[in-house]
Order: structure tokens, then sequence, then C-alpha cells
């Protein structure tokens, strides 16, 4: 018996490893990261709207995805010449800076976990591969395989109606002793209808559901950080140009009081003018140059802490381009010519929080009415089938006639529903405190609108008479120089 089952047992092992090896050698970690990130960034891009923002800058740098055709070229990182124009660095910003990656992350993240949630109402394969050694107790020795594969689908149609479907093959092949084959298959199936309350399969597809708005959401968030981001990248470079032409103005202004000191030191010696006047002008050129000193500083401090938000390291050599500010220059600013209801009704038609806001009402609203449901009554119709084939090798050949089949129902009556009153009253107390801060973001948004208007007429404002008082320098310095 020993010789003859150690053959038997290696051969029926060698067979099983083959078989077994060559699924779990089918995909590799990189193929179904590539599957991962293809689907993720088709689930993106549907939900998608064009009122959002360009698609753009949102894919996370270790995707398998093309990036979006209008992505800002990124193509090295500090150009030769170290001058660091405004597009190159809002493209360096949004490739390289980590809270922003964090936030393609996030996004990823969101559509990620929907693939699973999807999953769990798709189709789904399945397949066994079994062996077994088999002592008869009539002195021969059975090996056989046995293979079991098919498909199975639960899933939810309809208003919370769930459904469970699924057809198998089995095939057992005998190896030793009578070489006979069996082949069989079976279909069966099953479906629950909720008749009353929130049975069946409300309460998954609520789940799915939420899944889906909470990528929405996500796609929302991002597209306001975004814009955000971008914004905070134009202003932090502009101020660091503001930053450097105060240094400039205050060299030259200390260079000037220098030239001064030296004229009235050639006038303190000539007799035209006393000792006093000297020290006077003294006071002044050390307080110009305490204020080139913290000008200076301050001007390398932004610009180091700019260096961080792009992610470079705070000794690289780079300058940021002043024609950058020449040219904003030469645009100006134009008057406001929009009032403040305006301003308002505009940020609340396109607020993209504010949108997330109101969605999150609507889904405690649903969430209540589950709820609600879920306290009386729950009855729930259910029917399933179970057909197989006749014997032997006829799997093709299901037995209709011969199958079993059933309906009944399922009923829950309300005798005790502490758990059922508990999750209805939390509910509630949900969707006050939701409409609440939907309410209260309305408030806010209108005195952020309010707050921006009168700030932005401001700057306008002293930004005309700052022009008026440079034209009046510009003539005062000519007629200096001509006397």
């Amino acid at each position: 018996m020993y010789g003859k089952f150690q053959p038997l047992t290696l051969l029926f092992f060698v067979l099983g490893f083959t078989v077994i090896s060559g699924f779990t050698g089918g995909c590799s970690p990189e193929q179904y990261k590539a599957e991962a990130d293809k689907e993720v960034y088709q689930i993106i891009d549907d939900k998608w709207e064009d009122d959002f923002g360009q698609k753009a800058n949102y894919i996370i740098s270790d995707s398998n995805t093309i990036s979006s055709p209008i992505d800002i070229p990124v193509e090295k990182v500090i150009p030769p010449s170290g001058v660091i124009s405004l597009s190159e660095a809002v493209a360096i910003a949004t490739k390289y800076n980590r809270g922003y990656k964090t936030r393609k992350e996030t996004l990823y993240q969101s559509a990620l976990s929907l693939t699973g949630t999807r999953y769990n109402y798709a189709l789904q394969w399945f397949g066994t591969i079994d062996g077994t050694y088999t002592d008869n107790k009539s002195g021969g020795d059975d090996v056989t395989i046995e293979t079991s594969t098919g498909v199975n689908k639960t899933g939810l149609i309809l208003d919370g109606v769930l459904f469970n479907a699924g057809i198998a093959v089995d095939w057992v092949r005998f190896l030793t002793g009578d070489p006979r084959t069996s082949l069989g298959s079976l279909l069966s199936g099953d479906v629950t209808i909720p008749l009353l309350g929130s049975g069946a399969g409300k309460a998954r597809q609520e789940t799915l559901t939420q899944a889906e708005r909470n990528v929405l959401y996500q796609i929302r968030s991002f597209n306001r950080y975004r814009k955000s981001f971008v914004v905070d990248i134009v202003d932090q470079y502009y101020n660091i140009l503001e930053r450097r032409a105060n240094v400039i103005n205050s060299e030259n202004s200390y260079n000037r009081l220098v030239e001064s000191k030296k004229r009235l030191g050639i006038e303190v010696e000539t007799g035209s003018k006393a000792p006093s006047d000297v020290d006077e002008t003294d006071q002044q050129v050390l307080s110009e140059e305490s204020k080139l000193v913290a000008a200076q500083q301050g001007y390398e401090g932004a610009l180091d802490q700019f260096k961080v938000t792009l992610t470079l390291p705070t000794d690289a050599e780079i300058v940021l381009d002043p024609n950058e500010l020449k040219a904003l220059e030469d645009i100006g600013i134009s008057q406001v010519n929009y009032t403040t209801e305006m301003a308002i009704e505009t940020a609340r038609q396109w607020r993209l929080d504010l949108a997330n806001r109101a969605d999150e009402v609507e889904d405690a609203e649903r969430r209540l009415v589950l709820a609600a449901e879920g306290l009386g009554v729950q009855l729930d119709l259910t029917g399933g089938a179970n057909v197989s084939s006749p014997a032997k090798t006829k799997f093709d050949r299901l037995q209709f006639q011969k199958g079993a089949y059933s309906l009944g129902f399922a009923a829950d009556l309300p005798f005790s529903r502490v758990a059922e009153r508990n999750a209805y009253r939390e509910a509630l107390i949900t969707l006050e405190q939701q409409v609440r801060a939907y309410e209260n973001d309305q408030d806010s948004i209108e005195l952020n609108m309010r707050a921006a208007l009168r700030d932005l007429k401001a700057k306008a404002e002293q930004y005309r008479i700052k022009q008026m008082a440079l034209v009046l320098a510009q003539r005062r310095k000519n007629t200096q120089e001509m006397l």
C-alpha cells in the first residue's frame, strides 16, 4: 500500500501545486496597482463636473495614470538661471508641495474606498481545487481531484430589493480504482423585498449611496482647496516681490542719505553749514540703515518660507522674476463694479464648500427617513429557487421541473425598539445639527463677502492714492535734481 500511495500522492500534490501556482502568479502587485488607478480615476472623472474647475494637477505622483494634458509641466525644479516665474512656482507647488500631495491622496482614497463598496454588489467569481486521498477499507485506495467553479452575484435592485443569484459547476475525477467522472451544475437564487420598514437591502443601499456621495464631496473639497492653494502661492509670490522692491527702495534711500551726508560734510568744512547739521544727518542715515536691515531680513525670511512651500532646499539659490510685478503694474487694477448683494449671491451659487453642506443636509434627511422606517413592523417578502442538473455528466441540462422553490415572509414586530428608537433620535439631532451648520456657513460666507468687498474697494482706493503720491514724489525728485 505504501508503494502505491507514494507516487500517487506525489502526482496529486504536483498537479495541485501546478494549478494553484498558475492562479497565484496571475497578476503582479504592479498590475493590481495599475488596475486600481484606472478604476479610481474613472470614478473621479465621471463625477467631476465642469463647474468644479479644470481637471488638472489631481493625480497622485506614483499613479500609473497619464497626467492631464493641461497640467503645467515641470521640466526642472530650478532653472539654470535660478529665476522662477509665477507659472513655474505654481507648477512646482502643485507637484511637490507636501500638503497638496496629501489632498490628492485623500481624494484618491475616497474613490478607492468606493470601489470596495461597489465590489460588494458586483459580479464575483469563485473557484476551488480540492484533493482527497481515501482508504476505502477494502484493500483499495482512491485518489480524487475535485473542482468547483462558478459565478455569484449579490446586489440591489429597485428600492432596497436584495437579491442573490449564482451558478456552480462541480467536477470530480477518480484517478485510481473505478475511473469514474462526475460532472454536475447547480443554479440558485433568492430575493428579499421590503414591504414594510427598513429591512432587506435598504441599509446596504444607503451605505452605497453615501459612499458615492462622499467621493463627490471630496472632489468639491479638493477643488476648493486647490483654488485657495494657488491663490496663496500667487499671494506669497507677489508679497516677496514687494518685499524685494522695498529692499531696493531702502537701499536707494540709504545711498541718497549717505551722499547727502558727504555733501553736508564738505559744506561744514567750508563753514556754510553748522556741525550740528551733520549730527542730524547721521541720525537719519542710521535710521535708514536700520530700515534696510529689517527689510532685507524680512525679504530673505519670506523667500526661505516660500522655498519650503515649494519643497525646495532653503539654501537653494533662487530669485523670483521681477518682471511679474512689472506686468501686474502695467495691468493695474479695475474699479469694483458689482454690489455686495451680487457678490453674496455669486458665492452662494458657486462656493463648493457650501454645496457640500447643502448635500449633507440631504444625507441627514435620508438617514432620518430610514431610521423612522425602522421603528415599526419590519416585513420582508422572501423567495428562493434551487435547480440542479441530473447525475453523471449532463451538467448543461438543468431540471427546472424538479427544482426546489420557496416563497415566504420575514416579520419583526416592534416589541422592543430601544436601539431603533435611539438611532431615530440621533438622526433627528444630526439633521438639526446639519441644518444649523449649513445656516452658519451661509452667514459666514455673507460676512466674508462683505468684508472682502470692503477690503477690495479700500485697496483699489489706496492704489489710486499711492499712484498720485508716486507722481508727486517723482516731480519733487526731478525738482531737487535740477537745483
